[in-house]
């Protein structure tokens, strides 16, 4: 039997949420034992030896990986949430969606200024929301070591948007499409 890739766990949905897109569910490799290990260890490993502080996950995806990535690195881990969902005092960044905007916090005491962090979440589409996490961290003073994501949809331009930003990108696979 030929070893599986990650790529391999993750089950494409048609027309979720809307008709054209082509879903990428990352749910059936979280599910998986060895497919999850498999995507832990591979999103770990160009950051082994490295010093990083912490790990920031986005929401909500990130924090699953975000939290085993931490685990592994030894590092400590904060969120980055959706809008309302952080108890202490906060600093927001709004983004663009397809249809109109959205917002994502973090809390203002996360991080110590100077702290190395590593960005994660399961998948870079349009940068959008990795570009406001970024803004967010760099705000309380962090330096980004690099963002590492379980998929990249190249077509949509997000890994461009980052690299931009002078971002040090790591991917586990891509997919063409939306």
């Amino acid at each position: 039997m030929q070893n599986k890739t990650v790529r391999d766990y993750i089950r494409t949905i048609p027309d979720f949420p809307h008709k054209g897109i082509l879903f990428r569910d990352v749910t059936t490799l979280f599910a998986d034992a060895r497919g999850m290990r498999l995507c832990v260890d591979q999103l770990v490993a160009p950051f082994t030896g490295e010093k990083i502080d912490v790990v920031a996950g986005l929401e909500a995806r990130g924090f699953i990986l975000g939290g085993a990535v931490a685990h592994q690195l030894g590092s400590g881990f904060v969120p980055i949430r959706k809008k309302g969902k952080l108890p202490a005092a906060t600093h927001e960044q709004e983004y663009a969606l397809e249809y109109g905007t959205a917002t994502v916090e973090v809390h203002r005491d996360a991080l110590q200024p100077g702290a190395r962090v590593l960005m994660v979440d399961d998948l870079l589409a349009t940068g959008g929301t990795a570009k406001a996490g970024i803004a967010l961290l760099e705000r309380l003073g962090a330096e980004i070591i690099g963002c590492a994501f379980v998929v990249d949809l190249p077509d949509l331009g997000g890994r461009a948007v980052l690299e931009d930003m002078g971002m040090p990108i790591h991917t586990l696979c891509d997919f063409d499409g939306k």
